[in-house]
């Protein structure tokens, strides 16, 4: 019962923190579903950016101006300069052309993906390219080369931020691509395990509850066939009663007889009569003279041997009812011990039932567990995918899209520093 109450505990706190994920995934999906094609924009919209960089470097750097600006501190100085001042005026209108370009209409990847975390504006790099663009454009016209060279640093600065993000982001996602499909095949295989238990306990919980029945009928039986056996062994002994006291009459009836004729052939009360009739008087008629039967004898045996017979008989008989008693008793007895194996077989056996059931609603409780939890990875996957295809498809080029675009960053610092 405590094992079932901590599963169904478990299985509370499980699908709750199921939903929060749920509930995180969809506000992740929400917020970077349109990441492959704000990638995509921001690749375009980058290389339209460098190259208004590119081409307003050249506007300030073309013909004689590097030597100017060598002589001059800030394009502040120089605004008395006709030519600086058309110089300043073409690289802000090329800026303004680059920045107002139908490329730069959605949003910058970048500033997207920041906005993935937080709820402020962004600004410098990560506000997009459209406001780079229009930044340097008006550092052109109004600041000093020291304030544009500072913007430039920034840019710079926040571009290699953003790929060394990349680079984290990627092996982020290498990395729980990696953990979500082991922990899939872990409780995949979780799940088969679970599966092939439950039905082992239900295979296991049928065969027991068979057992029981049949030991049940076993019992039934047994219970039945005692039940026979005393009644026979009530008959059988009510008809050795019935023989023995039959016998027992007849002896005393025969006995009775036969002390009779011994009386009368054994004292020789047949001699002395005869005596008798010869000292009296002899009347005009008599009888002839008295002789004992001479075929007593026979007639004895035969009494005592029918006497012998019969005490045979109950001899027989009495023995005959002590066999059958004693294997009547035993019968009852080997019958109510195995009444008494089947009994505790029972007991155990429900016993094991119930454990197994237990098991079994354990295991159940796991498994549903399990395909929810599966759920959650697949669904997690799909997104992983929605997040991570397009980062992990082009992060070579992007990589080194991006290290052109630093190099020509750099290359411009350069150039209004006068290193080239």
């Amino acid at each position: 019962a405590k094992a079932l109450s901590d599963a169904k505990e478990d299985l509370a706190l499980t699908r709750a923190q199921r939903s929060a994920d749920v509930e995180f995934l969809q506000n992740l999906k929400l917020q970077c579903n349109d990441l492959d094609a704000q990638w995509h924009k921001r690749s375009e919209t980058r290389a339209a950016e460098t190259q208004a960089v590119a081409e307003a470097i050249a506007i300030l750097t073309e013909d004689d101006n590097r030597e100017m600006l060598h002589k001059s501190v800030t394009l502040l100085q120089a605004a008395s300069s006709s030519e600086t001042s058309m110089r300043r005026k073409s690289a802000a209108e090329v800026l303004r052309r680059y920045a107002d370009a139908p490329d730069f209409d959605s949003e910058d990847l970048l500033a997207a993906w920041r906005s993935r975390s937080a709820r402020v504006p962004t600004y410098g790099a990560a506000a997009g390219p459209r406001a780079q663009l229009s930044t340097l454009a008006m550092s052109v016209q109004l600041d000093s080369f020291a304030k544009v060279k500072e913007m430039i640093d920034k840019m710079h600065t926040e571009l290699k931020a953003q790929q060394e993000e990349e680079v984290k982001f990627k092996a982020w996602c290498e990395s729980e691509l990696d953990t979500n499909e082991k922990t899939t095949h872990t409780k995949t295989e979780l799940k088969k395990d679970l599966e092939a238990k439950i039905d082992q306990l239900t295979s296991l919980v049928a065969k027991l509850n068979n057992e029981i029945a049949e030991a049940k009928s076993q019992i039934s039986e047994a219970q039945l066939e005692i039940k026979k056996a005393s009644q026979q062994r009530e008959a059988e002994n009510a008809e050795f009663q019935s023989v023995v006291a039959d016998q027992r009459a007849t002896q005393a009836i025969l006995a009775k007889a036969l002390q009779k004729l011994k009386d009368f052939y054994h004292k020789n009360i047949g001699n002395k009569v005869a005596l008798v009739q010869k000292a009296v008087q002899t009347p005009p008629v008599q009888f002839n003279d008295y002789k004992a039967n001479e075929g007593s004898t026979p007639v004895i045996g035969l009494i005592e041997q029918i006497i012998g017979d019969s005490k045979a008989l109950e001899a027989e008989a009495t023995s005959g009812e002590t066999t059958a008693q004693a294997d009547y008793e035993k019968f009852v007895k080997d019958s109510n011990n195995m009444v008494q194996d089947l009994s505790d077989q029972i007991i155990a056996k429900t016993k094991a039932i119930a454990s197994a059931n237990g098991d079994k609603a354990l295991a159940e409780s796991d498994h549903e567990n399990t395909v929810g939890e599966l759920e959650s990875l697949a669904a997690y996957e799909v997104d992983l995918h929605n997040q991570c295809d397009f980062v992990l498809k082009n992060f070579d080029i992007r990589q080194k899209a991006r290290m052109q675009e630093m190099e020509a960053i750099k290359s411009a610092k350069a150039i209004l520093s006068g290193e080239q």
